[in-house]
């Protein structure tokens, strides 16, 4: 069996697949970007940490631990040209991290072919982990209601029609029209913004796909119980995820949450 290394950026995200896999008999070591680096949050597990100042480092780092095939999760920032080091590895990737304006998904998919380069396998860990994704029509004990249902529908219809536009993962919409479509900000922010744009009529609904066409082992739509929490502060009806492609961090704790504060959490199909 393989060394699996997770390159770990901030949230739960990383400890969440590394236990998964963990317990599942793999060998798991983390590459913790030092920002984000908790001794609590990973007690007990294999962790170095890295910095992303340079890529010369995280590969030796990563051969040190004989890693065969890496897996990348969790929030990281792009780093600043001033503040990387100059080595030929760093400079590499610099290329694809800072000149690179295509889009998450292209950069996502350049990271991946950088590593590629250097001898790692990239890590298919959703072919084992599937009980951490939403996987059930209904997960809550409250089902969307039929105003609900029409506000997905016009969701997944305006999804549609963006085609391969790298876009963002979620929207809110109330009453079949788009109050916000996520941008750099994230979902928690796009809920927060926009609860100021309500008018009266149904509660509005957060929809969240993966990305069309996305790379989607390297960049997983996802939420938890903050997410249900601002559901419930916003006054959203509740959730639609795409089933099988997103993930839910403390799986069972944010669906008792949803259950407490009556928001539901229910998927859809994946856009054709």
């Amino acid at each position: 069996m393989s060394n699996i290394g997770i390159i770990a950026g901030g949230g739960k995200l990383p400890i969440t697949i590394g236990s998964n896999l963990i317990k599942k008999n793999f060998k798991v070591f983390f590459f913790v970007i030092e920002e984000f680096f908790n001794t609590i949050n990973y007690k007990g597990l294999d962790v170095t940490v890295i910095n992303l100042k340079s890529a010369k480092k995280i590969i030796e780092s990563l051969q040190a631990k004989n890693i065969d095939s890496i897996i990348m999760a969790g929030n990281i920032k792009r780093p600043s040209i001033t503040d990387m080091s100059f080595d030929f590895q760093t400079f590499k990737l610099a290329k694809n991290l800072l000149l690179n304006k295509t889009g998450d998904n292209s950069l996502l998919v350049s990271i991946k072919k950088y590593f590629k380069d250097n001898g790692f396998d990239y890590f298919d860990w959703k072919e084992y982990c599937p009980e951490l994704f939403a996987n059930n029509d209904n997960l809550t004990k409250l089902k969307p209601t039929r105003k609900a249902i029409e506000n997905l529908n016009k969701a997944m219809s305006i999804f549609r029609s963006f085609g391969e536009i790298d876009v963002g993962q979620s929207m809110i919409i109330q009453n079949q029209i788009v109050l916000g479509l996520e941008a750099v900000e994230g979902t928690d922010n796009l809920m927060i913004r926009c609860k100021d744009y309500k008018k009266s009529g149904d509660k509005g609904i957060l929809v969240k796909f993966a990305k069309y066409n996305q790379s989607n082992i390297l960049d997983i739509p996802t939420i938890g119980e903050n997410t249900i929490k601002l559901l419930k502060e916003c006054d959203y009806e509740g959730i639609f995820l795409e089933k099988d492609s997103c993930l839910i961090i403390d799986k069972e704790k944010t669906v008792d949450l949803a259950n407490q504060f009556k928001v539901f959490i229910s998927t859809c199909n994946k856009i054709e």
